[in-house]
């Protein structure tokens, strides 16, 4: 029996999906689909590379995901709120650790119970192509609203947050009004759409001359048309309906341009959504989110209050 069918068929834990801890009795992921994920076959196989080769070994990303997956951070004291957690890396890979990772465990510690999200990538020839990393996204929300006596977390507060190329996904989440995929079971009855959402240093417009080269390319191919450029450029076209939305970002961003988030704040004002810029001096892409010290950067204390103001924690 190989490792899809042990998916497909292990031990529940209460939701519509086969649910199991994949890696340890202590890490708790919960495997996206009940067998093989929308437009694809067996052929995509989870691989991880070390980010550094002298480093933390579950300091990782996977260039290639077959499982896509939730790591779950329960909280201690939990008090209903929830928070998607959405990793970068250029849809190229996902950086994404086995263990629940610092941000995490920073909404854990704070009674919020955190999901880290490993999502497809389209260079693996899903058949869906750049709609893939959204599938996942969507179905991690309609997931943790069916897990959420199990949980012990309120369904209708779920916010999320996305970093870099994840910071792409999530505001594609908070966009999409429609299903990105046809049902599998009764969880896909559930809604998609965050409380709130926070975009950190995010690659949002796939328009030159700000766009990030590497997920354009990744995402959309080499060489998108313009219709479907600007289908996934995030900044124009914002609904009405738009969860309230916190942008972060380093004015010394030499990876992803500022401007990405300039443009997306722009088209969230536009559209009269509740949301907020933060742009900081220094920091390059990627700016760490945590001190040597341990304690948060401002931009984490910010967006975990812009949530709990928007729905996270309020009823």
């Amino acid at each position: 029996m190989d490792r899809r069918t042990l998916l497909a068929s292990g031990l529940a834990l209460g939701l519509p999906c086969s649910a199991r801890a994949l890696e340890s009795p202590a890490i708790e992921r919960v495997p996206l689909w009940p067998g093989i994920p929308p437009g694809g076959d067996d052929s995509v196989r989870d691989e991880t590379v070390l980010r550094s080769p002298n480093g933390d070994p579950d300091d990782i990303a996977w260039p290639h995901v077959g499982t896509p997956a939730m790591t779950v951070a329960r909280a201690p004291k939990p008090n209903g709120g929830a928070m998607l957690i959405i990793p970068g890396g250029g849809f190229a890979r996902v950086a994404i650790g086995r263990k629940p990772g610092r941000i995490a465990q920073f909404f854990a510690a704070r009674g919020v119970t955190a999901f880290e999200l490993l999502y497809r990538l389209p260079h693996d020839k899903w058949r869906d192509g750049p709609a893939t990393p959204l599938q996942d996204a969507q179905r991690a929300m309609r997931l943790i609203g069916a897990g959420a006596a199990k949980w012990r977390i309120d369904p209708a507060r779920i916010a999320a947050a996305g970093f870099s190329a994840g910071g792409h996904v999530v505001g594609q989440l908070g966009r999409a009004a429609a299903s990105a995929y046809a049902p599998v079971d009764v969880a896909d009855a559930l809604p998609t759409r965050p409380k709130a959402i926070g975009m950190f240093f995010p690659v949002v417009t796939m328009l030159p001359p700000l766009a990030h080269g590497q997920s354009r390319r990744e995402l959309l191919g080499p060489a998108p048309s313009d219709s479907l450029a600007r289908a996934y450029s995030l900044e124009l076209d914002v609904p009405a309906d738009m969860p309230s939305t916190l942008v972060c970002h380093s004015a010394d961003d030499k990876t992803v341009p500022m401007g990405n988030s300039l443009a997306m704040f722009a088209g969230l004002q536009a559209a009269k959504i509740p949301s907020e810029l933060m742009i900081g001096e220094k920091g390059g892409h990627g700016v760490p989110l945590f001190g040597p010290d341990g304690k948060p950067h401002v931009w984490m204390e910010q967006y975990f209050a812009f949530a709990a103001r928007h729905g996270m924690l309020v009823a």
